[in-house]
C-alpha cells in the first residue's frame, strides 16, 4: 500500500522534477539501480560489508530502568554502535557499490550533523575514491570533529555559505555540483530526500535495520514484530530503515519524532511535517516550510541533522494518510532526553536520537507493550552541545 510507485511517486510525494542538464544523470540512474540491487554479486557484496565492516547485525537491547519508568517493554535498536557511529554507513556502502558497477570515479555528498559526510568519506577511502563533502558553514562549525574526521580519511569538505549556511544550503550545492560533473561523478545522497530515485534507494539500503528487527524479536519475545516503533525523522532514513518491513502491518503503531526547535508555534522550527506545505524542494514533491509565494524557510533546530526544511515523499505520504504519527520536539525535550538515556542506561545519543527518546513522554504505554526505538547514532560529536545547553536539562537534575 505505501512503497513507491513505477514513477517514484509515494502516494502523491515524490517523482523527479530535476533542470535539463541533471535529466540524463537521473533517468541513468532510475534505469540502472534495480538491476544492480537486486543481483546476487551486489547482494553478496553488499551483506558481505555490513557483516565485516560495518559490524552487523546491530544490537537490540533490552532497556531495563527506561522500561520501567515508561510502563512498557523498550527495546533500542543500536545503530549507535555501527562503524563510523550510526545508521548512515548502511546507505553509503550500497550506494557507493552502485557507483562502482555505473563506471563513476569521483562521489560527492550533503551532511548536516556530520554523520553522512564521515560514513561517505569511510566507504570512499575503503574504495580508493574521489571524495567532496558538501556541508553548511554552521554546521561545519558545531561539528569540527565529524569535518576533521573526513579529512582525516582523505575528503575534501566544501563549507556552504548561502542560505543560513546548514543541510538544506549543502544539498543545494551538491547538486549544482553533479549538474557540473554529470559523466564522472556519483551523488551520493545521505536520506530518503531528493528525486526518484533515491528516496526508494536509500529507503531499501537501510532497510537492514528492520530486516533484522524482524529475527531479533523473534528471538527475544517470541514474535516478529512490536507493538509500537519509535525514530527520529529529518530527511527520513533512519525512520525508513526501522519501518520499512512494518509499513504494511497495522499491528504496529509507527511514531516518528521530528525537530521543533523552539516550538511548532515559533518561526524557530524544523517541523516540516507539522508546519510545511505541499511544495517542490531538492527535486521531489513533497511537503516543504515554505512561505506563501513558494520561497524555503529556513528551518531551526538545535540538531545539526534534523534542520531539514522538506521531508522525505515516504513520510509525507505516510503522516498525510494517517499511517505514521509524527511528534514534534522542542530543543529543551531533546537535551533532557539525551541526558536521560545517558544516565539511566548509559548510552549517550546523538542530539538527533535524543529527539525519538523525548517521544516517549509524549505516549501512553500498557506494561505488556514492545516498543522498540531506533537510537540511530552516537552522541560524541554532540557533547559540547550537551554541555553548553545542560542548563536545559536541570528538571532530571544536577549536571
Amino acid at each position: 500500500m505505501y512503497q513507491v510507485d513505477d514513477k517514484g511517486f509515494f502516494g502523491k510525494f515524490g517523482g523527479a522534477y530535476v533542470p535539463e542538464i541533471l535529466y540524463k544523470c537521473v533517468t541513468e540512474l532510475q534505469e540502472a539501480y534495480k538491476p544492480i540491487i537486486e543481483s546476487e554479486e551486489f547482494k553478496k557484496e553488499y551483506y558481505a560489508l555490513l557483516k565485516d565492516y560495518v559490524g552487523r547485525p546491530s544490537p537490540l537491547y533490552y532497556a531495563k530502568r527506561m522500561s520501567e519508568k515508561y510502563g512498557c517493554q523498550l527495546y533500542l535498536k543500536r545503530e549507535d554502535l555501527n562503524h563510523t557511529g550510526a545508521h548512515k554507513i548502511n546507505n553509503t556502502i550500497g550506494q557507493i557499490l552502485m557507483a562502482k558497477k555505473m563506471g563513476k570515479t569521483r562521489i560527492i555528498a550533503e551532511t548536516g550533523a556530520g554523520q553522512h559526510g564521515v560514513a561517505t568519506a569511510t566507504v570512499c577511502a575503503l574504495m580508493d575514491m574521489k571524495c567532496e563533502i558538501f556541508m553548511g558553514a554552521t554546521d561545519v562549525e558545531r561539528q569540527h570533529t565529524n569535518v576533521e574526521r573526513m579529512k582525516m580519511l582523505g575528503a575534501k569538505v566544501n563549507p556552504v555559505r548561502t542560505g543560513n549556511m546548514t543541510l538544506s544550503d549543502a544539498c543545494s550545492e551538491a547538486i549544482r555540483d553533479w549538474c557540473c560533473h554529470p559523466q564522472d561523478t556519483f551523488y551520493i545522497v545521505g536520506s530518503t530526500m531528493g528525486p526518484h530515485p533515491y528516496p526508494d534507494i536509500v529507503a531499501k539500503m537501510q532497510s537492514v535495520i528492520s530486516e533484522e528487527l524482524k529475527w531479533q524479536l523473534e528471538e527475544k519475545i517470541g514474535r516478529d514484530y512490536p507493538d509500537y516503533l519509535i525514530a527520529c525523522v529529518g530527511g527520513g532514513s533512519n525512520a525508513a530503515g526501522t519501518i520499512y518491513h512494518y509499513i504494511d502491518d497495522e499491528r504496529v503503531q509507527i511514531y516518528l519524532a521530528e525537530a521543533a526547535g523552539h516550538g511548532i508555534d515559533t518561526n524557530y522550527t524544523a517541523a516540516t511535517m507539522h508546519c510545511g506545505t505541499e511544495g517542490i524542494i531538492h527535486g521531489a514533491r513533497t511537503l516543504v516550510m515554505q512561505t506563501e509565494d513558494g520561497q524555503i524557510e529556513e528551518a531551526f533546530t538545535i540538531s545539526a541533522g534534523l534542520d531539514y526544511p522538506g521531508i522525505g515523499p515516504m513520510h509525507a505520504d505516510l503522516a498525510t494518510r494517517g499511517r505514521s504519527h509524527v511528534l514534534a520536539i522542542k530543543d529543551d525535550e531533546a537535551i533532557y532526553a539525551g541526558y536521560e538515556l545517558t544516565r539511566m542506561e548509559g548510552i549517550i545519543p546523538a542530539i538527533e536520537s535524543a529527539h525519538a527518546v523525548a517521544a516517549l513522554k509524549k505516549m501512553k504505554f500498557k506494561k505488556d507493550d514492545v516498543v522498540v526505538l531506533t537510537v540511530s547514532g552516537r552522541g560524541d560529536k554532540d557533547v559540547e552541545t550537551y554541555l553548553s545547553h545542560k542548563e536545559m536539562a536541570k528538571e532530571y537534575g544536577d549536571f
